[in-house]
């Protein structure tokens, strides 16, 4: 039996991809109990909506999960500053963002640069930074004792954050406290798995139903990536989409918010998304539970970002001045640039609500402070185009020159 086979399910929460579960005959393993009001699927009598369906109105509002703090730095092998990280985040929050990825709870042996998330998530929950919209800080908690260093935190601070339910329930709004949540991530290859979690894709997924229905339990929000959704570094181009539903269905009905599907190798393409996601559809996954991470490896990102927006998915992931790439993806280059992502969404009529000029300023400044190259096309332009513009003898900042 397949392991999503083993599920108790209610009625009205059976998802219509039992014949791609029976592909994933390997995904054996913990019963999973659904959380019957969080969440509506297609069922077997269900005739699936067209994409039109799903669509009926034009939205034009995109929402862009800024991760440059975390997996833009978690390769960096020079330490960088608390301060620098700190001041980071701060700086983003101040540009309409809603989503900022801050930190990992993971083992310092492995991404010795998260061994301060601890000091980061403390930090924003006495000093929330100044925002001109609700913000979401996000931490990866992969296993439950990286999910017991967060808690332990937030028991410190119980009234410093807004839980999910108190978020729901407001307009979009200035200032105010901050809203956690929690991640994981699993892989869509057997191979990745291993050499990122040190396990099975099966085991990894027992493990995150612990870390889910706990971060659940605490009224907190979780996200679930998937990696490698479209070409591994060591088992090539023909990732099964399938499977990749699979993982996503599962993690979905483990109690997961949202699944940001990861192109880790930027190998994707435009046809092999829009196969994806068509896959993805025909499960009975929805639009709204879906984000995507493209890496700009081979210079795809931004025309697999079309695709997707094509197909109705309005929440993408990408990192300030390109930062970012993976320890575990050899040649992996970093994701999309946010200022390349904005620039591009507005260009097309799309609202992403994050002021352009505040975050190609930050690209050059963060870049800068590591000493790595401006990786977004955007982001120079526009300083380019700011300097041709200045006035004679005075800064950036307009400043005189003396």
């Amino acid at each position: 039996m397949s392991r999503l086979g083993s599920l108790q399910v209610l009625p009205r929460q059976l998802l219509r991809a039992s014949v791609h579960f029976r592909a994933a005959a390997g995904l054996q393993g913990a019963r999973t109990t659904i959380n019957s009001s969080s969440r509506s699927y297609a069922t077997s009598s269900d005739q699936r909506p067209s994409e039109s369906t799903q669509q009926p109105k034009f939205d034009n509002r995109v929402k862009i999960v800024e991760v440059g703090p975390r997996d833009g730095l978690q390769n960096e092998k020079k330490s960088i500053p608390l301060a620098t990280k700190i001041e980071l985040i701060e700086r983003l929050a101040k540009t309409g963002l809603q989503t900022i990825e801050a930190g990992a709870f993971v083992s310092p042996k492995w991404v010795p640069q998260m061994a301060n998330s601890s000091e980061i998530l403390e930090h924003v929950l006495k000093n929330p930074p100044p925002s001109p919209v609700p913000l979401t800080f996000s931490f990866l908690a992969p296993n439950t004792k990286g999910l017991d260093s967060a808690f332990s935190l937030l028991s410190q601070h119980p009234t410093a954050f807004e839980t999910e339910t108190a978020r729901s329930g407001k307009s979009s709004q200035e200032g105010g406290k901050p809203a956690l949540e929690i991640a994981v991530f699993a892989a869509a290859t057997e191979s990745f798995s291993q050499k990122n979690l040190n396990c099975s894709i099966d085991t990894s997924l027992s493990r995150f139903q612990d870390v889910i229905q706990q971060a659940k339990a605490a009224n907190l929000r979780v996200r679930a990536y998937i990696s490698v959704v479209l070409g591994c570094p060591f088992e090539g181009y023909d990732v099964d989409p399938h499977r990749v539903a699979t993982i996503a269905t599962t993690l979905l009905e483990m109690g997961a918010d949202e699944i940001s599907l990861g192109d880790t190798t930027g190998m994707g393409t435009a046809p092999r998304t829009k196969e994806l996601l068509t896959c993805l559809s025909s499960a009975g996954i929805r639009n709204e539970d879906l984000a995507m991470h493209f890496h700009d490896t081979y210079g795809q990102a931004l025309v697999n970002t079309a695709v997707a927006l094509e197909h109705g998915i309005r929440t993408f992931d990408s990192s300030v001045g390109g930062l970012g790439g993976c320890p575990y993806s050899p040649g992996a280059t970093g994701n999309v640039a946010t200022e390349n992502v904005v620039y591009f969404m507005e260009s097309l009529g799309m609202d992403t609500g994050v002021d352009l000029d505040r975050v190609a300023d930050i690209g050059d400044w963060i870049t800068r402070e590591i000493g790595k190259g401006n990786d977004s096309a955007v982001g120079k332009a526009v300083l380019g185009a700011r300097t041709r513009e200045r006035p004679e003898g005075v800064d950036a900042k307009g400043a005189p020159l003396t």
